[in-house]
């Protein structure tokens, strides 16, 4: 009997990861390359590295496209219609698996945490999104596109209300905050006018913004008021966002899993879990809060798989965590 092999692939903004997993739930081959996201890569360049990735995979499992059943690609900027049959299309011409299924990025980071096929993601990352799947299949994704689709949220928007409570602090309108001496040192810079002129300059890296969300919870951890109140924003924005997508699925009533994915869940203290928790459990008591046990690309191989209609037993994840590459394996577990 001819074993069914699958293919998960998760492509984001700046990296693209690619899985080969057997129906028996087997990991044949991994592999990578840079970011896939077709709205600011080009279409073109997305799928240049969604190619290296894949083959690289291919080749270390020792597989051929045609031996692939089906593959399930989890991709960031598969936002609206006109983005799916875009990435259908180039997808469907690279040919490397009989049949092709197109989810967005935020899937992928939904099932990789998930005990069960079902349940709710909300992704806090250097942006913010969020999706959820039923359990009688039916899926809802955010569109994801900042504020014109009502998105707060993320490292970037956090980043940036740090610095507007900063710049408020030194004018006068705002609270003393011990924000502005740790961003300070961090960017560094000499004063919170030198900040401004430099960011109105356009002279600091949108990255090195990012890099200055983990002093938000060191300080909120130290007690300043300024940053708990905005860890608090923004755990209440995530519960909110949780809740609706659990209405809209109609799991009030269940003991959904609520899946957390992204480097700003991992800031310093329980702050922001605690006020999720809170805002979650008030409307839907039995709701389990988790964080991923793996990286999304496992969240992508398994929709694949499920996409086969094959049913996951304990010996498929046996088979998938003995046979699975250690980098892909989160040590940040929670269950609440």
């Amino acid at each position: 009997m001819t074993v069914r092999y699958a293919l998960g692939v998760d492509g984001g903004s700046s990296k693209t990861h690619a899985l080969l997993a057997a129906e028996t739930g087997q990991v044949l081959g991994f592999g990578q390359a840079g970011g896939s996201n077709h709205q600011n890569r080009g279409l073109e360049n997305a799928m240049r590295e969604i190619t290296s990735a894949v083959r690289d995979t291919l080749k270390r499992a020792q597989a051929k496209p045609e031996d692939v059943e089906l593959g399930c690609y989890c991709l960031s900027g598969a936002d609206l219609p006109e983005d799916f049959d875009l990435l259908r299309n180039a997808l469907s011409e690279l040919s490397f698996s009989n049949q092709v299924v197109i989810k967005n990025d935020t899937m992928a980071a939904l099932r990789a945490g998930l005990t069960r096929p079902w349940g709710v993601v909300v992704v806090c990352g250097s942006g913010f999104n969020a999706a959820g799947r039923s359990p009688d299949g039916e899926e809802f994704v955010l569109p994801g596109l900042g504020p014109i689709s009502g998105d707060w949220g993320g490292g970037g928007d956090l980043s940036v209300e740090m610095i507007r409570q900063i710049a408020r602090a030194w004018d006068g309108r705002g609270r003393a905050t011990v924000l502005t001496d740790q961003v300070l040192e961090e960017l560094q810079v000499e004063s919170v006018e030198a900040l401004i002129g430099n960011l109105y300059r356009q002279e600091i890296d949108p990255q090195r913004l990012l890099d200055i969300v983990p002093l938000l919870f060191q300080a909120a951890e130290a007690g300043d008021d300024v940053a708990q109140d905005l860890i608090v924003r923004m755990g209440a924005e995530v519960g909110v966002t949780a809740l609706a997508l659990i209405r809209r699925l109609k799991m009030t009533e269940t003991d959904v899993e609520i899946v957390l994915a992204g480097g700003v869940y991992k800031g310093q203290g329980s702050l922001l879990i605690d006020t999720i928790q809170k805002v979650v459990h008030a409307e839907v008591p039995n709701a389990r809060i988790v964080r991923p046990r793996y990286e999304p690309v496992v969240g992508a191989a398994l929709l694949a798989l499920d996409a086969l209609d094959i049913a996951l037993s304990q010996a498929h994840i046996e088979a998938l965590e003995c046979t699975l590459p250690e980098a892909l394996i989160l040590k940040t577990e929670l269950d609440r």
